[in-house]
C-alpha cells in the first residue's frame, strides 16, 4: 500500500478535509474560519492632544509612534478598560474634587488607572495604593505607614498626599508634563537628563522605557476614558460601580485591642471592616499621641 496515500486518507477522515501540510503532503482547505463579528481599527491620532492643557508636539515622529502604540494597546485592553470605567464611576467624584481643591489639573486623575487600575496594588518595588507611593515618600507627605496602619490604602488621604507631591514637582519644573514624568521617574533623574541632554521638554528627552511611555499611557487612557463610546465601550449607568455607601462614620481616639470584636459590636464583620477601611493592616489598632482614626461602616 502507498504509505503517503494511506496517511493522507487517514488525515482527511480525521480532520474532515481541513487544511494541513506535513512534509510533501498538502490537504486543501475544505473549511474556513467563519468571519467574527468585530471590527478592529486603528484609532485616529490625526488631531490635537494635550496633557493638562500642554499641547503634544504632533510634528515629532517619535511622539506620534509612541502615542499611536499606547492608544492602540489601551483601546483593545477590553477587560482592564471595562473595569477601569466601572471603578472610575465609584472613585473619580472624590478624586476630582480633591484635585480641584488642591489646584492640580484634572488630567492627573488618569495617573490612577495607569499606576494601579483603581486597586490597592503593590508593585515589585514595594509601592502601594492607588497612587503607588513608596513608604519613605508616603511618610514625607504625611501618611502613616507602619505594621498596623498603612494610609497609602486610604484613597482620600493618599489623593491629598498625591496632590501635595504633584504641586511640589510642578513648583520645581514649572511644567505639568515634566511633573507627571517626574512622578514616575523621579525628579532627580528628570533634572539630570534635562541638563545632560540640553533640552527643556519631556518630548525631547531620551529616557528609560517605562518613563518614556508613561505620559503616552496617560494620554491614551485619558482618550478612551473621556469618551468610551467612541472606542466601542457600551456601558449604561446601571453597570457602573456606585460609590461606597458610607452609612456610618465613627472616629476612634483610643486603642482597639480586637478589631473583630469592634466590628461585631458595631453591627458588621471584620471582613467588611477591612473592605471599607483597607488602611487597617492587622487585627488590633494601637492609638496614642492624640491620633484619631476615621472608620467607615456599612
Amino acid at each position: 500500500m502507498d504509505k503517503s496515500f494511506s496517511l493522507k486518507t487517514t488525515l482527511l477522515l480525521i480532520l474532515g478535509a481541513s487544511v494541513i501540510s506535513i512534509g510533501s503532503i498538502s490537504i486543501h482547505h475544505a473549511f474556513q474560519q467563519e468571519p467574527l463579528p468585530q471590527a478592529i481599527k486603528s484609532p485616529s491620532i490625526n488631531r490635537p492632544f494635550d496633557f493638562a492643557g500642554e499641547l503634544i508636539p504632533m510634528n515629532n515622529q517619535d511622539v506620534l509612534d509612541r502615542l499611536d502604540r499606547e492608544l492602540i494597546m489601551n483601546t483593545y485592553l477590553h477587560g482592564s478598560t471595562l473595569l477601569n470605567l466601572k471603578l472610575a464611576a465609584r472613585h473619580y467624584p472624590m478624586i476630582e474634587a480633591i484635585l480641584k481643591e488642591q489646584g492640580v489639573p484634572d488630567d492627573f486623575k488618569y495617573l490612577v488607572p495607569v499606576e494601579s487600575n483603581f486597586t490597592n496594588a503593590t508593585s515589585p518595588a514595594g509601592a502601594k495604593g492607588f497612587w503607588q507611593f513608596m513608604a519613605p515618600t508616603a511618610r514625607e507627605l504625611g501618611l502613616e505607614v507602619n505594621e498596623k496602619v498603612d494610609e497609602r490604602y486610604n484613597v482620600e488621604l493618599a489623593t491629598r498626599a498625591a496632590c501635595k507631591f504633584i504641586n511640589q514637582l510642578y513648583a520645581r519644573f514649572g511644567n505639568w508634563t515634566l511633573a507627571a514624568a517626574a512622578y514616575n521617574g523621579g525628579s532627580a533623574r528628570i533634572v539630570k537628563e534635562l541638563k545632560a541632554q540640553k533640552v527643556t521638554s519631556f518630548y525631547d528627552m531620551y529616557l528609560n522605557a517605562e518613563t518614556s511611555k508613561y505620559i503616552f499611557r496617560i494620554l491614551a487612557i485619558k482618550e478612551v476614558m473621556s469618551d468610551p463610546a467612541s472606542f466601542g465601550y457600551d456601558l449604561d449607568k446601571l453597570s457602573l460601580y456606585k460609590p461606597v455607601n458610607e452609612s456610618r462614620v465613627i472616629e476612634v481616639d483610643s486603642t482597639i485591642v480586637d478589631l473583630t470584636s469592634f466590628a461585631i459590636s458595631n453591627g458588621t464583620t471584620y471582613k467588611m471592616l477591612r473592605y471599607l477601611n483597607p488602611w487597617i493592616t492587622d487585627r488590633d489598632l494601637p492609638v496614642s499621641g492624640g491620633k484619631k482614626y476615621r472608620f467607615v461602616l456599612p
